[in-house]
């Protein structure tokens, strides 16, 4: 089974890494009775405080195995190699490399890799309604004045 590696931590940072992407079928999530092949959380191993992140790869024909909803988040999912179906309240559509779907926690959501490769995908979940316009990329950010030390 494999792991995540801690690469580097320091007062305002950690890195982490779970392997490639052609990895990711190699970790196993343990979710009570029931052991997930090729699923990986990543927030709480980097330490994330205002999101959860988890990779999961699915083999062709495998789909996530149920439909789930949340209680408050929402979630991105960044479809990385591959390609399936994405159902959302009974609407199914097509997914591929590139594709993100974002999906309010009531969403009735499921996951099927359709294609003849390996589909892998990021999932990116947090509080629904968090931000608000002031919560801006363009605004939050600040473009320090110091130099770059490579």
């Amino acid at each position: 089974m494999k792991q995540i590696e801690t690469i580097a931590t320091g007062k305002n940072f950690s890195a982490v890494s779970v392997g490639k992407i052609n990895e990711i079928i190699e970790h196993e999530l343990p979710m009570g009775a029931v052991t997930i092949q090729g699923k990986v959380f990543a927030g709480q191993a980097v330490g994330a405080t205002g999101s959860e992140l988890s990779f999961q790869t699915l083999v062709p024909g495998q789909d996530s195995g149920f439909l789930h909803t949340h209680k408050t988040h929402e979630e991105l999912y960044i479809i990385l190699k591959g390609e399936g179906q994405y159902q959302v309240d009974g609407e199914i559509f097509p997914v591929s490399e590139g594709t993100i779907i974002r999906v309010a926690p009531d969403g009735k959501r499921a996951l099927k890799n359709t294609g003849s490769e390996n589909l892998t995908m990021l999932c990116i979940q947090y509080k629904a309604n968090a931000f608000t316009e002031a919560d801006s990329p363009m605004t939050d950010g600040n473009i320090l004045q110091e130099p770059l030390n490579w």
